[in-house]
């Protein structure tokens, strides 16, 4: 492999990495902030029914995901990557000052411009990140990682810079706020344009998709083993989901249960509700090169993914497990520590770092190559699932004891844990020799 020349890579990178990396931190500062107070701003400012506010959640952020699945074939077939990004970042930006103006027609016409922006932007910037390296360029795995720090960085600074403005000072300014977040991504994309230049001419170069009538065998040309290996992805969506389920009720039930519950003071400082949101970006910055290293380390050891789900799921259900006693605590009228929570985002994020990356690694290993896309859109489903589900538990926070809310989540996700152990062996056969 030959080293780039001098002056034309970022810490040993392709340039076009570092305005990939700062357009994506935008994007996340930008969507991350605003869904750090959304929940509130429904149940505060609009008036909204918990059941009612966790309906719309649910539906925003689920659609958010499934919108991205028709954003890489929009990009794929008409409008290319680099412009899918570009309009897609427009459009944002547009939802978010939509959102900043006062009447409730603009409040669900910014929710959508954001959903079908974020469709457009999301799939398509990590397609350009793949498309800066060569095939077999050593270097693509850890651009992927430095790529994902930018996203929990921007998913870090978001809520404590968005969710101040919004709940400390004016509910509207926080959405400006988002707004002006992605607009600085744009900026930073369309300077940065000539550096993807690259990325641009090897995504042109790829060869199309196969005509269908070229693909030979057996049921539209998958063997039996290609069979076996998509159901193995099927059942890691299933299990994906009620993870998902889980952990995202950071932005519906437990933003609520801090807004309501939580003593909002820590060490002198006043706390917002909203900043909890950040709590699980900075755990996967400090945890994610641990788990690096200790995945490398254990080498052929290390659980196999089936093994990894069902240890997210374990995690996911021992937090809830640890939240039941705040419940009671805090419905008995004494306002609990913030420190709760904090080791509740813990425990999910172990959780997250052994589902979330091997699980889009998993999903590229064993996808037939002609169904590839579509499959890591079945997994994505996953995650427009689980918010959905996460949106739905939210309505019941003023209606259900909270031991009792808390202690169905974790019976859920400690059960499919279990299930998920008994299926490792099973689910490997499936999976044929894949890891």
């Amino acid at each position: 492999m030959t080293s780039p020349p001098p002056g034309s890579s970022w810490f040993g990178h392709p340039r076009g990495l570092s305005t990939l990396f700062f357009t994506e931190m935008w994007e996340r500062f930008s969507y991350y902030g605003m869904r750090g107070f959304l929940i509130l701003y429904m149940t505060k400012v609009l008036g909204f029914t918990d059941p009612h506010a966790g309906a719309v959640y649910g539906n925003y952020v689920g659609s958010v995901w499934l919108a991205a699945i028709f954003g890489g074939v929009i990009a794929d077939r008409w409008l290319g990557h680099y412009r899918s990004v570009l309009l897609g970042g427009i459009v944002i930006a547009l939802g978010h000052f939509t959102l900043a103006l006062h009447a409730l027609p603009f409040f669900y016409a910014g929710l959508s411009l954001i959903v079908v922006g974020t469709g457009l932007l999301k799939p398509n910037v990590s397609t350009l990140v793949g498309s800066l390296y060569e095939q077999g360029d050593e270097r693509r795995d850890a651009g992927f990682s430095i790529f994902y720090m930018g996203i929990n960085l921007g998913a870090l600074l978001g809520p404590l810079v968005a969710g101040k403005l919004a709940e400390g000072v004016d509910w509207h300014l926080g959405f400006a706020c988002a707004g002006v977040g992605m607009t600085l991504g744009l900026l930073q994309y369309g300077l940065g344009r000539r550096r993807l230049q690259p990325a641009m001419d090897r995504l042109a170069r790829r060869p199309g998709p196969p005509a269908t009538a070229a693909v030979t065998g057996p049921a539209g040309g998958f063997t039996p083993e290609d069979w076996k290996r998509m159901t193995a992805v099927v059942v890691f969506f299933a299990f994906a989901s009620l993870f998902w389920g889980a952990y995202e009720q950071a932005g519906s039930t437990l933003n609520l249960f801090a807004d309501r519950y939580v003593h909002l003071e820590l060490l002198g400082i006043t706390l917002y509700a909203s900043w909890f949101v950040s709590i699980q970006a900075a755990f996967v910055i400090l945890l994610s090169p641990l788990f690096a290293w200790l995945w490398v380390k254990l080498g052929p050891r290390q659980p196999s993914s089936p093994a990894k789900f069902a240890l997210a799921l374990l995690f996911v259900g021992l937090a809830f497990v640890l939240l039941m006693p705040a419940g009671a605590i805090a419905q008995g009228g004494v306002k609990i520590s913030p420190l709760w929570l904090v080791a509740v985002y813990f425990i999910e994020e172990l959780g997250e770092l052994c589902l979330s990356p091997v699980g889009l690694s998993v999903v590229t290993k064993l996808a037939p190559k002609q169904v590839v896309g579509l499959m890591m859109g079945v997994f994505f489903l996953s995650n427009a699932l689980g918010n959905k589900l996460a949106g739905w538990s939210a309505g019941f926070i003023s209606t259900t004891p909270l031991p009792t809310l808390f202690g169905v989540t974790a019976a859920v996700t400690l059960g499919a844990a279990a299930v998920m152990f008994v299926l490792i062996k099973p689910v490997q056969r499936l999976m044929g020799g894949v890891r």
